[in-house]
C-alpha cells in the first residue's frame, strides 16, 4: 500500500459522477483526453486498429489486463476540475486525516529506545502537510520523499503534540500494513 495510491483513492471520493462503465465509453473518454487514437493505443500498449474498433463498438469485452488498464487510466484522468478543487480546498483550509498501521522509529536523546514498533495510528494533519503532499506527488516525488513528508507530519503532531514534549525526537515512518488519507 502506497501513499500515492491512497492520495488518489481520497480524491475518487469527491467525484461527482461515475467513470464510464463500458470498455467503448471508457476508451472515447480517454481518445478525447489524449486527442488521438495513436496516443491512446500507445499508453495502453495495443494497436491503433484496436482502439478505432472499441470506439466504433466492434470489440465490447477487453481481456482482464487490459480492462484492468483501461480503467486505470480513465481513473487517474476523471473530473480533474472536482480533483483539483477538492486538494485545493485540503491544501488551504480542512488539511487531510491520515489513517495508517506502520512500525515506527525515533531517534532521541541518550537513554531512549530506537526500537520501532508498529502503531495503528489516525490523525489529522493541517492544510500545511495536505499542500506539501499533493505538491510531491504532482512533482513525481518517489515514494521515500511523501514517506517523509507523512512522516514530518504524525512526528509534529502525534509524537510531538505540537512541539510542546519531546523536543529533539526524530520519527521514522516503515513498514507501511497500510495507509488510508482522507480530506
Amino acid at each position: 500500500m502506497s501513499i500515492d495510491d491512497s492520495i488518489t483513492r481520497a480524491d475518487e471520493q469527491h467525484f461527482t459522477r461515475p467513470i464510464p462503465k463500458s470498455a467503448g465509453a471508457q476508451m472515447r473518454f480517454l481518445v478525447k483526453q489524449l486527442k488521438s487514437t495513436r496516443e491512446a493505443a500507445a499508453l495502453l500498449g495495443i494497436s491503433q486498429r484496436t482502439v478505432e474498433r472499441y470506439l466504433r463498438n466492434q470489440i465490447k469485452q477487453p481481456k482482464p489486463a487490459l480492462a484492468a488498464r483501461l480503467e486505470a487510466e480513465v481513473r487517474r484522468r476523471w473530473q480533474p476540475l472536482v480533483r483539483k478543487r477538492a486538494r485545493a480546498r485540503a491544501a488551504t483550509q480542512t488539511g487531510l486525516v491520515i489513517e495508517t498501521r506502520a512500525r515506527f522509529g525515533f531517534t532521541a536523546a541518550p537513554g531512549t529506545t530506537d526500537d520501532g514498533r508498529m502503531r495503528r495510528i489516525t490523525q489529522h494533519l493541517p492544510p500545511e502537510y495536505a499542500g506539501r503532499l499533493f505538491a510531491a506527488q504532482e512533482a513525481g516525488a518517489n515514494e521515500a520523499a511523501l514517506q517523509r513528508i507523512a512522516a514530518e507530519g504524525l512526528q509534529e503532531l502525534y509524537f510531538k503534540d505540537h512541539g510542546s514534549r519531546a523536543a529533539g525526537l526524530l520519527v521514522e515512518f516503515t513498514d507501511i500494513d497500510y495507509i488510508e488519507l482522507d480530506f
